[in-house]
């Protein structure tokens, strides 16, 4: 039972605070407009354009918080939320979005390890519940060991896709503030707390593939013995 907790609960936990505190940042910061009254597809076209990247398209979804970039379809994809708010969280998750857009052009090397991985995580995260499922009702080691295998390539997908999050939230800083777009002092924090507390979200989920990784050996091991 402390095991479980060490490794599953505690994590889970940690996911759960996570969100909370994107919620509560992007709820804050999104009502508190930018001095450059840009919205975020103004900026974020506009950084792109600084950046020399013609080829990417700005698109509005109706995903809150479900920004993205695509580096298969090359769209940089904007909640509405973020698409026509001139807020600070708005230019901050726009500003960090174009950032993946930027290390994608500029192959950047992390980001590129993690496009390779993609189809693997995809698969294993397909086939996992039911290797899970099949292996502890029918104590079938084989099938743990699959599952091993499944939660190793998601762990290692978590852990490259953290320094891919940190250096595009450090770029949007930085460009975010030579661009004028943010102003130094209150803007600039506003837009360091809403990345900060979406960078935790990734940092959560790296630890609970890895707790989740580690239980499963754990509890193949003694399966086996």
């Amino acid at each position: 039972m402390t095991i479980y907790l060490i490794l599953i609960i505690i994590p889970m936990l940690l996911g759960m605070f996570a969100q909370i505190r994107v919620k509560s940042a992007f709820s804050k910061y999104s009502n508190i407009r930018a001095s450059s009254n840009l919205t975020g597809a103004e900026a974020a076209r506009e950084i792109l354009r600084a950046a020399g990247i013609r080829d990417v398209e700005v698109r509005e979804i109706d995903s809150m918080l479900g920004d993205h970039y695509d580096p298969i379809q090359k769209r940089l994809c904007l909640s509405s939320e973020v698409y026509h708010s001139p807020s600070i969280a708005a230019l901050g998750i726009a500003a960090h979005e174009t950032g993946h857009a930027i290390q994608h052009a500029r192959a950047y090397a992390p980001l590129k390890a993690r496009m390779a991985v993609v189809p693997l995580v995809q698969f294993s995260s397909q086939i996992l519940p039911f290797v899970i499922f099949g292996g502890i009702l029918f104590n079938a080691i084989g099938l743990l060991k699959i599952g091993v295998i499944c939660y190793l390539v998601i762990t290692l997908f978590s852990l490259i896709t953290l320094p891919v999050e940190f250096d595009a939230s450090r770029r949007a800083k930085i460009i975010l503030s030579e661009m004028g777009m943010i102003q130094p002092g209150a803007e600039a924090r506003g837009v360091s707390s809403v990345l900060g507390a979406a960078a935790l979200t990734y940092v959560a989920a790296f630890v609970a593939a890895l707790g989740n990784l580690l239980y499963l050996l754990l509890l193949t091991q003694r399966r086996n013995d």
